[in-house]
Protein backbone atom coordinates (compact mmCIF):
# COMPACT_ATOMS: atom_id res chain seq x y z
CA UNK A 1 0.00 0.00 0.00
CA UNK A 2 1.66 3.15 -0.82
CA UNK A 3 2.62 5.76 1.73
CA UNK A 4 1.63 9.45 1.58
CA UNK A 5 5.68 10.18 0.78
CA UNK A 6 5.41 7.84 -1.88
CA UNK A 7 3.85 9.89 -3.85
CA UNK A 8 5.91 12.54 -3.56
CA UNK A 9 9.15 10.36 -4.49
CA UNK A 10 6.96 8.87 -7.51
CA UNK A 11 6.75 12.35 -8.97
CA UNK A 12 10.00 13.45 -8.34
CA UNK A 13 11.49 9.71 -10.02
CA UNK A 14 9.33 11.28 -13.46
CA UNK A 15 10.75 14.77 -13.33
CA UNK A 16 14.26 13.25 -13.12
CA UNK A 17 13.50 10.73 -15.81
CA UNK A 18 13.40 13.19 -18.16
CA UNK A 19 17.13 14.60 -18.16
CA UNK A 20 19.72 12.46 -20.21
CA UNK A 21 22.23 11.84 -18.69
CA UNK A 22 20.77 12.28 -14.94
CA UNK A 23 22.59 10.32 -12.16
CA UNK A 24 20.61 9.95 -9.24
CA UNK A 25 20.55 7.26 -6.35
CA UNK A 26 18.33 6.23 -3.64
CA UNK A 27 19.81 4.98 -0.79
CA UNK A 28 17.94 2.51 1.13
CA UNK A 29 18.47 3.06 5.37
CA UNK A 30 19.83 -0.32 7.14
CA UNK A 31 20.01 1.45 10.37
CA UNK A 32 23.95 1.18 9.99
CA UNK A 33 25.80 3.74 9.55
CA UNK A 34 25.32 7.16 8.46
CA UNK A 35 22.06 8.49 7.07
CA UNK A 36 20.86 10.80 4.59
CA UNK A 37 18.53 12.36 2.53
CA UNK A 38 16.12 10.30 -0.30
CA UNK A 39 17.71 11.32 -3.44
CA UNK A 40 21.20 12.00 -3.82
CA UNK A 41 22.15 13.29 -8.08
CA UNK A 42 24.37 14.64 -10.18
CA UNK A 43 22.78 16.19 -13.38
CA UNK A 44 25.96 18.14 -15.48
CA UNK A 45 28.12 17.82 -13.15
CA UNK A 46 26.07 19.67 -10.31
CA UNK A 47 25.85 17.88 -7.05
CA UNK A 48 21.91 17.76 -5.62
CA UNK A 49 19.96 16.06 -3.02
CA UNK A 50 16.35 16.00 -2.13
CA UNK A 51 14.19 15.60 0.86
CA UNK A 52 10.63 14.25 -0.24
CA UNK A 53 7.94 14.13 2.77
CA UNK A 54 3.80 13.88 2.65
CA UNK A 55 1.79 16.90 2.06
CA UNK A 56 3.14 20.07 4.69
CA UNK A 57 5.93 17.68 6.43
CA UNK A 58 8.77 19.01 7.29
CA UNK A 59 12.74 17.39 7.56
CA UNK A 60 14.06 16.08 10.75
CA UNK A 61 16.92 18.00 12.45
CA UNK A 62 19.41 15.19 11.11
CA UNK A 63 17.73 15.83 7.60
CA UNK A 64 17.97 19.25 8.09
CA UNK A 65 21.38 19.07 8.76
CA UNK A 66 22.46 17.14 5.56
CA UNK A 67 20.57 19.81 3.91
CA UNK A 68 22.50 22.01 5.22
CA UNK A 69 25.78 20.59 4.90
CA UNK A 70 25.28 20.38 1.03
CA UNK A 71 24.54 23.50 0.35
CA UNK A 72 27.77 24.83 2.61
CA UNK A 73 29.79 22.36 0.03
CA UNK A 74 27.97 24.20 -3.01
CA UNK A 75 25.76 21.53 -3.52
CA UNK A 76 21.90 22.29 -3.81
CA UNK A 77 19.27 20.99 -1.59
CA UNK A 78 15.65 20.83 -2.23
CA UNK A 79 13.16 19.59 0.36
CA UNK A 80 9.41 18.40 -1.13
CA UNK A 81 6.42 18.03 0.64
CA UNK A 82 3.95 16.43 -1.02
CA UNK A 83 3.56 16.06 -4.94
CA UNK A 84 2.28 19.48 -5.72
CA UNK A 85 5.01 21.41 -3.58
CA UNK A 86 5.83 24.60 -5.60
CA UNK A 87 9.63 23.30 -5.04
CA UNK A 88 9.06 20.84 -7.59
CA UNK A 89 9.14 23.85 -10.36
CA UNK A 90 12.57 25.58 -8.23
CA UNK A 91 14.27 21.91 -9.13
CA UNK A 92 12.56 22.23 -12.68
CA UNK A 93 14.06 25.44 -13.18
CA UNK A 94 17.45 24.50 -11.68
CA UNK A 95 17.87 21.63 -14.33
CA UNK A 96 16.55 23.45 -17.22
CA UNK A 97 19.16 26.19 -16.62
CA UNK A 98 21.78 23.84 -16.37
CA UNK A 99 20.80 22.06 -19.85
CA UNK A 100 20.78 24.89 -21.55
CA UNK A 101 24.23 26.76 -19.86
CA UNK A 102 26.04 23.74 -19.00
CA UNK A 103 27.64 21.49 -21.89
CA UNK A 104 26.96 17.94 -21.83
CA UNK A 105 30.54 16.55 -22.88
CA UNK A 106 32.53 15.15 -20.45
CA UNK A 107 35.86 15.59 -22.17
CA UNK A 108 35.65 19.24 -22.46
CA UNK A 109 38.15 21.18 -20.71
CA UNK A 110 38.16 22.22 -16.70
CA UNK A 111 35.17 23.75 -15.73
CA UNK A 112 35.58 27.11 -14.03
CA UNK A 113 32.92 26.63 -11.16
CA UNK A 114 33.96 22.92 -9.84
CA UNK A 115 37.84 23.76 -10.77
CA UNK A 116 37.86 20.11 -12.08
CA UNK A 117 37.63 18.65 -14.84
CA UNK A 118 34.29 17.51 -16.48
Amino acid sequence: MPTPESYTKKRLREILAQYDGMYSYWPVPSGFGRTTVDCLGCYRGRFFIVETKADKKKPTLKQTIELRDAEAAMGKAFVMAGPKDPAFEDLIAWLDDLRKTVPNDPHLSPDQVNRRPI
